[in-house]
């Protein structure tokens, strides 16, 4: 056996095998890798394992198809009303075409930063400086749209830009403080104002309904006090009404009508009543007994007050039979007077 060429075989095989191993590639997940043979745009390789002909094929780019975002410089300004101040932003981007983010601009990132510069102020140009402050939406949605429509050519997809610091001059900082003072005092004492008038309304309103209660606890008092007369009067002319009709029922005998007509005579006769009323059958028994009275109050019944009187003054007195007769046919009209009496408690004229 021949041992150099043996190990000059060996040799080669370990070189033949170095190469292929180094000609293996494994591409991760989210990335991909352009490929050139002899110095032309071959393949883009996907995730996996791929072998590339040795001394033919390179990788011309590691591409990375994750989203990604750059932050770039505060740029200078100048805004419709001419103040000028700086405005970084930051832009979200994904590659979506590996060829063409490799072939087609050189330094993608130099160029969407310069590209966003030179938007940023076509835009900023066109706005005062209340607008710009206010407008963030606005101007990010401009901005990604016109990123977005340049970066196609190049396969970058611009997601999303976003302004992050807007820096106004020291000068404007504080005159907008100023105002934002003043902005704020003024509806400080708006709001006072409103809380006044909203107490002062509902001190009024509480007034009102108070007066309101207070007439409606009178009324409603004059109202319970009138029902309640009105029902004691009810009730006690029920009461009489009852009373009479009692007695109407019960069919009084004349010893009892005249024994309630003496009971009568007797109460208008205890000294408290100034006039008496009789039947006229009667009256001159009556005035005899009232002349009696009006001498007894007046303290003149003695012997020597009383014979001149009864001698100056002649009274007509019939006999016993035409007294005993007048007094029984009086009696005769009161029960029949009570008889006939008025159910709602009015009696009818006796005379």
């Amino acid at each position: 056996m021949d041992w150099p060429i043996v190990i000059a075989m060996i040799v080669v095989g370990i070189i033949i095998l170095l190469i292929i191993v180094k000609n293996i590639n494994i591409v991760p997940q989210s990335n991909a890798y352009v490929i050139e043979r002899f110095g032309t745009f071959y393949t883009v390789w996907g995730n996996g394992i791929h072998v590339k002909v040795p001394f033919m094929d390179r990788v011309a780019r590691k591409v990375s198809l994750k989203e990604q975002v750059v932050d770039f410089e505060p740029q200078s300004v100048i805004t419709r009303d001419n103040v000028s101040m700086k405005i970084d932003t930051v832009v979200y981007y994904q590659i979506t075409d590996p060829k063409l983010y490799t072939y087609g601009v050189e330094s993608p990132i130099i160029a969407i930063e310069t590209l966003c510069a030179t938007t940023l102020r076509n835009i900023i140009g066109e706005l005062e400086l209340d607008n710009t402050l206010t407008s963030r939406d606005n101007i990010n949605s401009r901005i990604r749209e016109i990123l977005d429509d340049a970066t196609d050519p190049w396969g970058i997809k611009v997601k999303r830009v976003e302004l992050k610091n807007i820096l106004p001059p020291r000068e404007i900082q504080a005159a907008m403080e100023k105002q934002m003072k003043a902005e704020r005092e003024r509806r400080a004492r708006i709001l006072d104002a409103e809380g006044e008038k909203t107490s002062q309304i509902l001190v009024a309103e509480g007034h009102k309904e108070a007066a309101i209660l207070r007439a409606d606890a009178i009324r409603e008092t004059k109202i319970r006090e009138a029902q309640g007369e009105a029902e004691a009067i009810l009730a006690v002319q029920k009461a009489y009404a009852d009373s009479l009709r009692m007695l109407n029922e019960a069919s009084p005998s004349d010893r009892v009508i005249a024994l309630k007509s003496l009971e009568t005579f007797a109460k208008v006769a205890d000294g408290r009543a100034t006039k008496i009323i009789i039947p006229s059958e009667i009256q001159s028994m009556a005035s005899l007994a009232a002349s009696l009275k009006e001498i007894a109050v007046d303290g003149e019944l003695d012997t020597g007050a009383v014979a001149p009187k009864v001698q100056k003054k002649t009274v007509d007195i019939p006999d016993i039979t035409q007294a005993v007769d007048a007094q029984a046919a009086a009696r005769e009209r009161a029960k029949a007077a009570l008889q006939q009496a008025d159910p709602s408690g009015m009696p009818m004229n006796m005379n």
